[in-house]
């Protein structure tokens, strides 16, 4: 049975500080990403209608990010948050402040220092932050600004987008022979277009059309949007020639923004881990990675990226289980 997810919100007046403590149904790895990765953070980091937008991210000791919250009429604040020391995968601390769309600080608006700690707990892992002021005041004028309501908010969409990105994922194919498939994002409408692609190729869907709301209850968990929950999760459509579509609806009301350009990915499935990194590392040579390959939760060594002419490509090799 899952165990509560732990979430405490404190504010210490006395020493200048607000303490906050999450816990994530994830492992220690795919939790750090989605706090250290922008294309990750934009996810998730704002609280809807807001988003997270990123400038410039450069996550190392002496290096900043640089992001706009903006707002549903396109109305955007800048922030900036200088990297101050960083142990991989435990902790890492920040001066965070307000600044223009240049990175330059605003002295008349509060700054404040992270300190973000990460604990794992077999496939739990609890992030506690930290949050330090230089006065009374500046601590204040973030309450009174509804820092607490947002942040509770955005850590709500961290908590959406890893149970929909990759609870589904875990589903072994019958071997281990190479595949390549298509991978579609959509904006709601993914079995309208599943549907079309059926009747054109005469094929069936492999193991039927897989929904949000198919995803385990958890405690502690908001409460999915109801004009979510019976969107795609997941659906798999072999077409011409063996080759595959896969598809999920990315909604809008998670954070997520489909472009054209970001809504397919040429998705390959290799025979070993081995030749896994080696299209990994050779196809984004010069591109721009999402997301680093690494060891999933679900069981899968996976990774993301867009190559130098600008095509999206997943890498994803599914051990085999014993």
């Amino acid at each position: 049975m899952n165990k509560p997810l732990l979430f405490n919100f404190v504010v210490d007046k006395q020493n200048k500080q607000i303490h906050v403590e999450r816990t994530f149904r994830a492992p220690i790895d795919l939790v750090w990403a989605a706090w250290t990765e922008a294309e990750i953070l934009d996810q998730w980091w704002g609280p809807k209608p807001w988003k997270a937008e990123t400038k410039y991210m450069d996550f190392r000791e002496g290096g900043y990010w640089l992001y706009a919250m903006v707002g549903p009429n396109g109305e955007k604040h800048w922030s900036r948050a200088d990297y101050l020391k960083i142990i991989p995968e435990k902790f890492f601390s920040a001066m965070d402040g307000f600044c223009n769309e240049e990175g330059i600080l605003n002295p008349n608006l509060p700054r404040n220092k992270w300190e973000n700690n990460f604990t794992e707990d077999g496939n739990h892992t609890t992030v506690t932050v930290r949050l330090t002021f230089d006065t009374p005041d500046d601590l204040e004028k973030i309450l009174a600004m509804g820092f607490q309501e947002g942040f509770t908010a955005g850590l709500e969409n961290l908590d959406q987008y890893i149970a929909a990105q990759f609870y589904l994922r875990k589903q072994n194919k019958p071997d281990q022979k190479a595949r390549v498939s298509t991978y579609l994002n959509f904006p709601g409408n993914a079995e309208e277009a599943f549907q079309f692609y059926r009747k054109v190729f005469k094929t069936e869907f492999i193991n039927g059309i897989r929904r949000f709301d198919e995803i385990p209850a958890s405690p502690g968990q908001p409460p999915l949007a109801e004009s979510v929950k019976k969107m795609v999760l997941h659906v798999e459509l072999p077409i011409t020639g063996g080759h595959i579509l896969m598809g999920t609806d990315a909604p809008r009301e998670m954070g997520f923004t489909i472009n054209p350009g970001n809504n397919m990915h040429i998705n390959i499935e290799p025979e070993s881990r081995a030749e896994a990194k080696r299209l990994f590392d050779e196809l984004s040579e010069g591109g721009v990675v999402q997301m680093p390959l690494q060891d999933m939760f679900w069981g899968a060594y996976y990774g993301n990226f867009r190559d130098r002419f600008g095509v999206n490509w997943m890498i994803n090799y599914q051990q085999k289980e014993q």
